[in-house]
């Protein structure tokens, strides 16, 4: 008998998949992103100020989002990570918040990387940010 609450205890022990979370997450490559910026040019000037974000193409995974958090900066994947990657997968920026442009307008704080309105299972991907005097460095 405690060889057959053994084995049944084994069944579920083994049967449990991983996260749920970790599954729904898998969208995104770990893409190589080794970029640095200097605020004093015009492109990237507004960073300066507290809420403000840029746009950085040819980074991650559809570009990165870098945004000015008050006391600090904040780099997220441009790409939404809630769903495969397609040309409308790439967030916009919409004042404080990154919104994706497909259909289901999955909506992100770049403060804090979280979705907004709607319970996802994804949050946006977050790069380091190093700073330098007025300059930048986003890494992974």
């Amino acid at each position: 008998m405690k060889y057959f609450f053994l084995f049944i205890s084994l069944i579920f022990l083994t049967a449990c998949s991983k996260n749920a979370t970790d599954e729904n997450c898998k969208f995104l490559v770990n893409a190589a992103v080794n970029v640095s910026i200097n605020m004093n040019l015009p492109e990237y000037s507004q960073l300066q100020f507290t809420s403000n974000s840029v746009y950085i193409a040819n980074a991650g995974n559809q570009g990165v989002i870098v945004t000015n958090v008050g006391s600090s900066f904040r780099a997220w994947d441009a790409a939404d990570p809630n769903h495969e990657q397609r040309p409308c997968s790439r967030l916009a920026i919409n004042g404080v918040n990154a919104v994706c442009g497909c259909d289901d307008a999955n909506k992100y704080s770049l403060f804090t990387g979280g979705p907004v309105g709607v319970q996802l299972s994804c949050g946006l991907k977050e790069y380091r940010v190093s700073v330098s005097g007025n300059s930048l460095l986003i890494t992974n």
